[in-house]
């Protein structure tokens, strides 16, 4: 015990020198600290603060919001474009036609086969028949290619060019 009291009596200003720099070194890292946090506080209450005085979570609550309006719009276009999908398909999507000369007194090629199919290959086969004295017009109905009347080869033709 004398040991320790002779050694704070002989060096005991170099030790209260040392003590008095570590405790400005803390003081200084103490400063440091709350200029640091003091900055981080300030960052943290501009991010609660958010966008029009509203707070994080309230924006947070109104981007959800608007992501499930926009999901539920989504859907219904989902629905809507698969509804007129399966309309389309009915609708004409080939056509194949060819300009002839039906009789030989008639100059040009004003007779004509057009056929007009769906997606299933169903549809009409029209023709007319363009004459020195008379016009004919007819048509065939198609169902899955296939004309249950006779067709002529211009007919024909005309359906092969519509299919390919």
């Amino acid at each position: 015990m004398d040991f320790i009291k002779s050694t704070f009596e002989n060096y005991g200003l170099f030790i209260n020198m040392g003590i008095l720099v570590l405790l400005i070194i803390v003081l200084l890292l103490e400063i440091l600290n709350r200029v640091e946090l003091n900055r981080v506080e300030k960052r943290y209450r501009k991010l609660m603060k958010g966008n029009n005085n509203k707070n994080l979570e309230e924006l947070i609550t109104n981007y959800t919001d608007n992501i499930d309006k926009a999901l539920e719009r989504v859907n219904e276009v989902d629905a809507l474009y698969k509804d007129v999908d399966e309309r389309l398909k009915s609708c004409i999507q080939k056509v194949g036609i060819i300009r002839y000369r039906a009789f030989d007194d008639v100059g040009s090629d004003l007779s004509f086969s057009i056929a007009l199919l769906d997606d299933k290959n169903d549809g009409v086969v029209i023709t007319g028949l363009f004459g020195r004295s008379e016009c004919t017009t007819f048509a065939k109905p198609i169902e899955n290619g296939i004309s249950k009347y006779d067709l002529s080869d211009e007919e024909k033709q005309a359906l092969s060019i519509a299919m390919k």
